[in-house]
């Protein structure tokens, strides 16, 4: 192995020469605490950011051996490690005369969710750091003074920062290691008490607006009325009080005032662990808990929406919000989704509830059948639990539902024997008999020609939106956006690069969406997030199944066959 010595050399010679002489780098570096390590795949072009491993060895990162004695520890030490890094690098930052930063190194700022990231790897032996260099150019000419300070002045002070464990609060380390934790074991003890969801006393639910960052002015806490409390014990914190929220169908009642938006969006985001401060540390959900959402003018591909609208094979370029959230819930379902998520502000009220008096009134024909209509056989069927949230379009759902609640001003309590009592004027809505099996034992296959990131001369032309999130995938943008379970741009850049992972290891034939989702969902779980991309890459977030379906379904040139399986 070279030494720093030889690197420092290399870089007075390639100063001032063509971005193509930065090649000469290649190769691994001891540069006596950490390894750097230069791999270039490709050309060195201006504007370019070139990928750069630092490798830090246990012996010298320090971190006990018990934080790293679980997968789940090992996730969120890497993920604190992220942020630190993120930090260290920002406070290297340089200004210029209009106060733009200028930074020699790149790594993504996670954001309020823990994720596994490829940013940070743990293993047995060392820690690897994935950093992308900003190439420093002078005139298009490579600036070995600008190489030097990132690798010998701003590099180690990043590593002192972020990657030793000496320089570090070991009380800071083990809380959010246990945090992480402590959520974990409560999502792990859901299904045996019979949960889907579990909302924790006190839990701060506002977010600024427009982000996901806690409102801080916000003084609204969850409270939850005694008679719905229940105890769940976490090995760190000890026994946690909170709202469980049964398996069923479940009716959450409140204006747009009362937090119910807040709790059915905290719900949403309780598939992830958050981070100390957040607000929603005790708000967990199952993990194939979806939020289903109406999405005018979405593209849906060949979906069996019989059991809503009567259409067993539809299409459409550009889909209604009755259209678009009939067919979201039932890809959800084909991706195997437990646990359906409906609030009346993001859905269409004619999905939601029915009121056939009204047909009868206009002497107008039963018309399609409502979510009201067919929770129960979604339940009985397919054992799928639902939520649904509202105050003026889900009258519908009391005369179904196993538990109605109430929510006011973050108050939650029990409402259901009130609820069923009076609606009795509330008629259930009549749906003919549908048979939800069908949905699996009628598979969509995917056609391989229609997964296609290229754009004529360019082939794997993959990127996502920073403003919406929007996955740019060859010649065609998917919009996610009714996805609200994305929680970071960096999740739709890797959901493309996964569809074209998908496209080359698989779709050398069709094959049915749901063994496209399981093959990658193995691979992510065995061989990591990594191995997705030919690149080096730091910037990979992992998403669930879930959302990779919803990307695929909206993907515009998607093609599928319907066959039975």
């Amino acid at each position: 192995m070279k030494d720093k010595l030889e690197f420092y050399h290399i870089v007075k010679e390639i100063d001032g020469r063509e971005p193509s002489e930065l090649s000469r780098l290649m190769g691994d570096y001891d540069f006596n605490r950490y390894v750097v390590k230069m791999n270039l795949l490709g050309p060195v072009e201006e504007a370019s950011v070139v990928p750069v491993v630092v490798r830090v060895s246990h012996a010298v990162a320090g971190f006990p051996e018990g934080l790293l004695s679980s997968p789940i520890r090992r996730t969120a030490l890497e993920d604190l490690l992220t942020r630190k890094l993120a930090a260290a690098i920002q406070a290297q930052a340089t200004f210029n005369e209009k106060g733009v930063a200028r930074k020699r190194f790149y790594a993504p700022t996670p954001g309020q969710k823990i994720l596994p990231r490829s940013t940070i790897l743990i293993d047995d032996d060392h820690t690897d750091v994935r950093l992308g260099l900003m190439l420093p150019l002078q005139r298009g000419r490579l600036d070995g003074e600008g190489l030097q300070q990132a690798f010998f002045d701003d590099l180690p002070l990043i590593v002192q920062e972020s990657l030793l464990y000496c320089n570090m609060a070991s009380s800071e380390v083990d809380a959010f290691i246990a945090l992480m934790e402590d959520a974990d074991h409560i999502r792990q003890s859901l299904p045996a008490r019979g949960f889907i969801g579990f909302v924790g006393t006190g839990s701060r639910l506002g977010r600024d607006e427009g982000s996901d960052r806690p409102d801080l002015a916000s003084t609204r806490t969850i409270a939850v009325d005694p008679s719905l409390q229940v105890t769940m014990e976490t090995p760190h914190a000890g026994a946690i009080q909170g709202l469980g929220l049964l398996s069923g169908i479940t009716l959450i009642l409140g204006d747009v005032a009362s937090g119910r938006v807040e709790l059915m969006r905290a719900l949403a985001s309780g598939i992830y662990n958050h981070v100390p401060g957040d607000g929603r540390e005790t708000v967990i959900a199952t993990p194939d808990t979806v939020y289903i959402a109406a999405e005018p003018g979405r593209c849906v591909q060949r979906v069996d929406l019989g059991g809503f609208l009567g259409q067993d094979d539809f299409s459409s370029r550009n889909a209604d919000a009755c259209q678009s959230q009939a067919a979201s819930l039932v890809e959800a379902l084909e991706a195997g989704a437990r646990v359906l998520l409906f609030d009346e502000m993001d859905s269409c009220s004619g999905l939601l509830g029915r009121d056939d008096r009204v047909d009868a009134l206009l002497g107008e024909s039963a018309g399609p059948a409502s979510l009201a209509a067919r929770v129960k056989e979604m339940a009985q069927e397919l054992g799928v639990s639902t939520v649904v949230a509202g105050h003026a379009a889900v009258a519908a759902f009391i005369p179904v539902a196993d538990t109605v609640l109430a929510i006011r001003d973050g108050v939650i309590k029990d409402i259901t024997k009130e609820a069923k009592a009076k609606s009795g004027a509330i008629v259930s809505p009549a749906a003919p008999a549908y048979d939800f099996t069908r949905l699996i034992e009628t598979a969509r296959w995917v056609v391989p020609s229609s997964i296609d990131s290229s754009t004529g001369r360019h082939d794997g032309v993959i990127a996502a939106d920073e403003q919406t999130g929007a996955i740019v995938f060859g010649r065609y943008l998917v919009p996610i956006r009714a996805a609200h379970q994305l929680a970071e741009t960096q999740q739709s850049l890797t959901i493309g690069l996964i569809m074209e992972y998908m496209r080359q290891r698989y779709l050398d034939q069709a094959r049915p969406m749901r063994e496209l989702l399981d093959l990658v969902e193995r691979d992510l779980s065995t061989e990591g997030l990594e191995h997705i991309s030919r690149e080096l890459r730091g910037d990979l977030v992992r998403p669930r199944r879930y959302e990779i379906a919803a990307a695929l379904n909206r993907l515009p040139s998607l093609r599928v066959a319907r066959a039975a399986l």
